[in-house]
């Protein structure tokens, strides 16, 4: 099983990772408060600024304080 790290002591099993957008997009905030609503949303910033919005298999929506970029070369270094 591999991991995916998602900073400040945060991770996520990475076969369940759809996708890691960046979170200033218009339709990505409201992706994120449908998910508030729903009780869907893992808020794994640690209180920093939201830079990614991970999206999983099972449709919980998971925000980071790292960077998409730096995730994803973090998903191609862990798939290798």
């Amino acid at each position: 099983m591999k991991i995916l790290d998602l900073g400040f002591n945060n991770t996520v099993v990475l076969d369940k990772v759809v996708a890691v957008v960046s979170a200033e997009a218009a339709p990505l905030k409201r992706l994120r408060e449908e998910a508030k609503r729903q009780g869907r949303l893992i808020d794994a910033t640690q209180g920093r600024k939201t830079r990614a919005i991970v999206v999983t298999t099972s449709n919980h929506i998971i925000l980071s304080g790292i960077n998409p970029a730096t995730l994803a070369e973090r998903i191609k270094m862990e798939r290798g």
